[in-house]
């Protein structure tokens, strides 16, 4: 052979262990790491996908600034899946056709449900699903990592601080006519049973649709002290215009999947004194040092971008995937990856004393706090106690 043979079959034999998976895994080469994401980029519901994506972004953008994660940079496969069932198989199908690595950054619970499955079917690793439903944590699944806390976690703070700290009784339900609805509707009645209660009314509306006021009258004549809903944003602040049109002021709390910046923005005045609780903290808790890093990173890499709860969500679930990616190694497979993340509790993020990652072999929820806050002057602030509710009334 000679010597310009010999150049050639060892450049060759470079670009190949660059480019050739290792360990014959989908989506990892020598220079990068493909994650890919079904979530809703369009439509009615379209913030709460690309807001969530900003704060992966700007997480993912620092990571590959700074060398990628063993060498290998992160590039990120954003799909749009309307956030319809009908759509979510099809767009994680197109996942796997494309060879990713691994998922993460999706949106919804009825579509959540169709991509979980297709998950632990493929054996792909997806991390940080924008929805709290329980049916993503039970019956365990090995490949689907929760970064959030359950609506279980955050029906039974509304209902406790309700019942305990501002002695309503008479609690309501309106919820999305879907899985999300129902989910947030199960964590409810389960967090009532405790206190021998079950909710005084429920009503209900169709998914991506301003519909909302079949059963508003309904709700209405049960004569509930407050009203927990399960609504994305624009349906909610619709519910509130209805509300405060006609006179109606029960206390509407709120659970996070609303997308809160997007709820407040719609809402306007009519949104003033919303409960929402949140599975993050605010972006304005700068002595917490992952908010700041937040702030810094959304600034430089998604210029342009405002700070909100969901965003920061999407930037937690970005540093939750990197961290499991680090441990699992140079030797990358998506078993070796799942194991990484098994070995994350204790790991801290910087989000608060409050939000210290609990993952393990049989526990696949990262975070279980629950913070509350209440609109007030166009922005969400944190209620320390919510007993200051009554006292503002």
């Amino acid at each position: 052979m000679t010597g310009r043979e010999l150049f050639a079959a060892a450049v060759l034999a470079a670009f190949l262990a660059a480019t050739a998976p290792a360990g014959a895994q989908p989506g990892v080469t020598g220079k990068e790491i493909i994650i890919g994401s079904c979530s809703v980029l369009k439509g009615p519901n379209a913030e709460l996908g690309l807001r969530q994506l900003e704060g992966a972004r700007a997480y993912l953008a620092k990571v590959n600034k700074e060398g990628g994660v063993h060498g290998r940079k992160l590039r990120l496969l954003a799909l749009d899946d309307g956030y319809e069932p009908g759509k979510a198989m099809v767009c994680f199908k197109r996942l796997l056709k494309e060879g990713i690595f691994a998922g993460a950054f999706f949106v919804g619970t009825p579509t959540g449900a169709r991509h979980a499955f297709l998950a632990e079917e493929n054996r792909v690793p997806v991390v940080g699903f924008f929805t709290g439903a329980q049916l993503l944590r039970e019956p365990f699944k090995r490949y689907i990592i929760n970064v959030r806390a359950s609506y279980y976690d955050e029906t039974r703070e509304q209902v406790d601080r309700l019942w305990n700290d501002l002695g309503y009784r008479r609690i309501a339900v309106l919820h999305q006519d879907d899985a999300f609805g129902a989910a947030v509707l199960a964590g409810v009645r389960r967090a009532l049973k405790r206190y021998g209660a079950a909710p005084v009314a429920i009503g209900s509306f169709p998914r991506n649709t301003l519909q909302v006021g079949r059963d508003l009258a309904a709700l209405r004549a049960a004569g509930p002290e407050a009203v927990l809903m399960a609504a994305t944003y624009a349906p909610a602040a619709e519910v509130l215009k209805l509300a405060k049109r006609t006179g109606w002021t029960p206390r509407f709390v709120i659970a996070s999947f609303v997308g809160t910046e997007s709820f407040i923005k719609a809402a306007g005045a009519d949104g003033e004194g919303a409960v929402i609780t949140q599975v993050v903290p605010p972006s304005t808790r700068t002595d917490f040092p992952g908010v700041t890093r937040y702030l810094e990173d959304l600034k430089k890499n998604s210029p342009g971008s405002e700070p909100g709860f969901v965003s920061l969500e999407g930037y937690a679930d970005a540093a939750i995937l990197v961290e499991g990616l680090r441990r699992a190694g140079r030797d990358l497979t998506r078993e070796k990856f799942i194991d990484a993340l098994d070995s994350m509790t204790g790991f801290d993020p910087g989000l608060g004393p409050k939000l210290k990652v609990s993952l393990g072999p049989q526990d696949h929820q990262a975070f279980d706090s629950v913070y509350g806050t209440v609109v007030r002057g166009g922005r969400a602030v944190v209620l320390e106690d919510w007993k200051e509710l009554r006292r503002r009334d």
